[in-house]
């Protein structure tokens, strides 16, 4: 915790601050910290527990995700409350965990918007990589009657797998962009130049068309 402390930049905690994370360490130097420490989970699982977001952040980096258990990373995600700490938990341990399709169904259908859009993040991993199983047309008729009203993380999340869809598969291709079409989420997202557009339609067919020139 010392070393965090000293890892502190008054610059880096206002870049943080405008997209709600409250810690002012430099990503670059709290990975390189990781690399030093290497996997040790008994630390990880005590730097979780001081709530502090940068210790969990580092904690995220080295621990060890299959070692966690089901109700553990259910416990995490409901607790995981800052849009970086919440990523990084299920990008880079729920993802890997056993527990993650079990938890993915729990999660989806979940009355809390933040603990549901780590579902639907799960679901869009699969949608890329294991789609055997899902439902894809199921998955397009929720966001369709979902997506536009859902708050900013979920609707982000419902977002993500509306495109990916249109983009791994292209029998479902032109009802995704309808949909973006008519739903218009994230039309006017302020997007820097080289950027994809997170707008489904724009995000779809840049996508497409790169894979299309390969």
């Amino acid at each position: 915790m010392a070393e965090l402390a000293e890892l502190e930049d008054p610059k880096a905690r206002a870049v943080n601050e405008k997209h709600g994370d409250d810690h002012g360490v430099n990503l670059g130097r709290l990975r390189a910290l990781a690399k030093r420490l290497k996997t040790q989970q008994e630390l990880a699982q005590g730097l979780w527990a001081t709530g502090d977001t940068a210790a969990r952040l580092l904690a995220l980096l080295i621990c060890r995700p299959k070692a966690f258990g089901r109700d553990e990373l259910d416990a995490m995600v409901r607790d995981a409350r800052t849009p970086k700490v919440h990523d990084w938990l299920v990008n880079y341990v729920v993802k890997k965990s056993p527990h993650a399709e079990d938890l993915r169904v729990t999660w989806t259908a979940d009355p809390d918007p933040v603990v549901a859009s780590a579902g639907w993040a799960l679901t869009t991993e699969r949608v890329a990589k294991k789609t055997e199983g899902l439902d894809l047309a199921g998955l397009l008729d929720v966001i369709e009657a979902e997506m536009k009203d859902a708050p900013d993380r979920l609707q982000w999340a419902m977002n993500h797998c509306l495109a990916q869809i249109g983009i791994d598969h292209a029998e479902y291709r032109t009802r995704a962009v309808g949909i973006g079409e008519r739903l218009e989420v994230l039309k006017d997202y302020p997007t820097s130049p080289g950027c994809t557009s997170p707008f489904a339609p724009v995000w779809i067919a840049e996508i497409v068309r790169r894979q299309q020139e390969k």
